[in-house]
């Protein structure tokens, strides 16, 4: 088990970034991503934290924790400049926060942040043909959430995705323990959206890469 899109007390999360960790140990996680809410305003504040707490946890769990944030309600015309911050930060996954049904973020937000590279585009609505092949050829992974309301388009986001060939990520977009997706309902996520197993297990493969490749 991989998420790469979940939240701490650093934004609107309950638990410290160590018994987080601790959680999803317990549940047989291989890695987990704390990616929290951030803007212009706290980047600097959330990522050097999680950056550190990161290294000091490594080697006392057998579950990886990353350090990212998700880039939210940012305007499409900032999402560029801010990803470049996370980065020089030392955010190890950048997410953007989709065009969720959910919430009223700003149209052309999708767009703008798959050509700003975020490595996912959490929970993106009603994406577009033309923003899944973009999210294809730059190798971005598309969510498919298991939080609800965001998870209201799933189906959607599934169709779209496989007809352009674009890779997808099962995420809790967790805030609290109780919402940690168990390996039997992440394939519930998947199959429900109309996943195959065969291509739940790609997708399952395809995150781990995305890992691996971190370093």
């Amino acid at each position: 088990m991989i998420d790469l899109h979940t939240h701490s007390i650093f934004s609107d999360g309950e638990l410290v970034p160590a018994e987080h960790l601790r959680r999803v140990e317990v549940l047989g996680y291989e890695a987990v991503a704390i990616t929290d809410h951030a803007d212009g305003s706290n980047l600097d504040f959330i990522i050097p934290r999680l950056v550190r707490v990161a290294k000091e946890l490594r080697g006392h769990s057998r579950t990886r924790l990353i350090a990212g944030i998700e880039l939210t309600h940012v305007p499409p015309g900032l999402m560029a400049e801010l990803a470049r911050r996370a980065r020089e930060l030392g955010a190890e996954i950048v997410v953007g926060h989709g065009e969720t049904v959910a919430e009223p973020v700003a149209p052309g937000t999708n767009m703008a942040a798959l050509l700003a590279g975020v490595d996912v585009l959490a929970h993106p609505g009603f994406i577009t043909r033309e923003e899944a092949e973009l999210a294809a050829r730059k190798g971005i992974f598309i969510e498919l959430s298991g939080r609800k309301g965001h998870s209201l388009t799933n189906g959607h986001v599934a169709r779209i995705a496989q007809e352009a060939g674009a890779r997808l990520a099962v995420n809790a977009d967790a805030h609290g323990p109780g919402d940690f997706l168990t390996k039997e309902m992440a394939e519930k996520v998947a199959c429900g959206a109309g996943l195959s197993l065969d291509r739940y297990q790609q997708l399952r493969a395809d995150m781990a890469e995305l890992v691996r490749n971190l370093g």
